[in-house]
């Protein structure tokens, strides 16, 4: 008479089965506490949502890809602290949609170069990244000094991340998007983008 072990062996529809119910009762054990670790679900002290000229400069970071070469992920290790400052921490990424973790970098990790460098400095690199880094292999995005952002479509994303997300911007700050990012282009956006980024950290080191 076959054991139970030989019959899951010989039943390929139960196997795939108990596979499945295994591995569900696995992630669940492992994901569903973290949402309730205020560590991971609550911002760190002095972290704000993004202002409307970050969030439109985030916006076109997404869009070019850059996320592709440039992670925003520091690790606990002292060759990552060394070279890029303080590792990262879940609290400082709850109001960023979607999150621009990963390994890949192809250039360096960005997560704390906002004050690195001053708003000149990001500029002629975004314009030519070979008049300040005569190695780089990033392309070029002059593009950008010449695109005026869409006020509108600012509003309507934080207005959005409002709504569906509980980001604390209030109505004043939605309703003032337009005039906040009046005049500006993509480039002025993705370099207070930049400029912000892994700042909030240093309120509680």
């Amino acid at each position: 008479m076959a054991t139970g072990h030989e019959k899951v062996e010989t039943n390929i529809g139960l196997m795939m089965t108990l596979i499945l119910i295994v591995a569900a009762i696995g992630g669940l054990v492992q994901i569903v506490p973290l949402f309730f670790m205020q560590s991971t679900t609550e911002p760190v002290e002095g972290l704000k949502p993004y202002s409307a000229l970050e969030l439109a400069g985030r916006d076109v970071y997404v869009r070019e890809g850059c996320y592709l070469c440039h992670s925003q992920m520091i690790r606990p290790f002292r060759a990552e602290t060394e070279r890029y400052g303080h590792y990262s921490v879940a609290g400082e990424f709850v109001y960023d949609r979607p999150f621009q973790w990963g390994s890949k970098r192809t250039g360096p990790d960005l997560h704390r170069v906002g004050g690195r460098y001053s708003d000149d400095w990001h500029y002629v690199h975004l314009m030519n990244p070979r008049d300040v880094v005569p190695e780089s292999v990033m392309p070029n995005y002059p593009f950008l000094a010449d695109a005026e952002l869409d006020g509108v479509q600012v509003q309507k994303n934080m207005r959005a991340l409002k709504d569906w997300f509980n980001h604390p911007y209030t109505d004043d700050e939605i309703t003032k998007a337009p005039d906040a990012v009046a005049g500006k282009t993509e480039m002025d956006a993705i370099i207070a983008y930049l400029q912000n980024l892994g700042t909030a950290i240093k309120t509680v080191r």
